[in-house]
């Protein structure tokens, strides 16, 4: 009598738990060696954390009056050698493992949001196939202070978080990591401390402070684990160059 094996029975694979996408969770304080391979890229309140939070680490890429749409579009950037070329394309040339986002506030007076998201998602595209294995982190937009939300003009925290929940949402939809820096500088009454500004709307030294104390405990990706004991790479030689609009 021929006797027919039984099929072997097979196990159902355990299940994996997606993790629900959200803003990147506080985490161990890094060394400042993880700044080492960041393109900080933004406008005046960039260039404002160049200049106090004591950061001495980075490439900074920021333009007065930048917005998504110029940084692709206008040649606002001036190269050592005097040529103008967009910010968009001085990012592309530099060797960067981390890019970290942050424009929005020159865009507040734009209608709705639609135009902003557009502008935005083409410079995030532009970024990433520029940069195809870099980590593009957005920076949430900062708030501004209750004198300035006051004042009745674009610039106000009502039109600051819904840019802010667009940044989200392209973060999400584009693989991006978001952090939250506006949580380190915000009041309980959802505004700037005055304590942290010089004008309402830029930080002075000791806001630029927590802003950085927020990046050091909100790092993204392995490098985090990486530099926290070891060397990083050499930071690329542009001495912090910024940009300035002339209009």
């Amino acid at each position: 009598m021929t006797v027919i094996p039984t099929e072997p029975e097979l196990l159902d694979e355990p299940a994996v738990e997606e993790v629900p996408w959200g803003p990147v969770p506080a985490s161990d304080p890094v060394e400042d060696s993880y700044f080492d391979d960041v393109a900080f890229v933004g406008d005046s309140r960039t260039d404002g954390f160049r200049l106090y939070s004591g950061l001495d680490r980075g490439t900074y890429f920021c333009v007065t009056g930048e917005t998504v749409a110029s940084a692709t579009e206008l040649e606002n950037w001036k190269t050592e050698d005097g040529t103008k070329i967009s910010l968009a394309d001085a990012v592309a040339a530099a060797d960067c493992g981390k890019i970290y986002l942050m424009l929005g506030v020159n865009e507040l007076g734009w209608n709705g949001t639609d135009i902003f998201r557009g502008h935005a998602e083409n410079l995030l595209r532009r970024l990433r196939e520029d940069h195809p294995d870099a980590e593009i982190v957005i920076q949430s937009l900062l708030p501004v202070s209750a004198e300035q939300d006051e004042k009745g003009t674009y610039v106000n925290n009502q039109r600051i978080l819904a840019y802010n929940q667009v940044w989200m949402e392209l973060a999400e939809e584009n693989g991006c990591d978001y952090v939250d820096t506006a949580e380190a500088v915000t009041g309980e009454d959802g505004c700037l401390p005055k304590e942290l500004s010089f004008d309402g709307v830029h930080l002075n030294r000791a806001g630029c402070r927590l802003w950085l104390d927020y990046l050091r405990t909100h790092s993204v990706g392995e490098r985090s684990a990486e530099t926290s004991g070891g060397e990083g790479p050499e930071p690329a030689d542009t001495n912090g160059q910024t940009a300035k609009r002339t209009a």
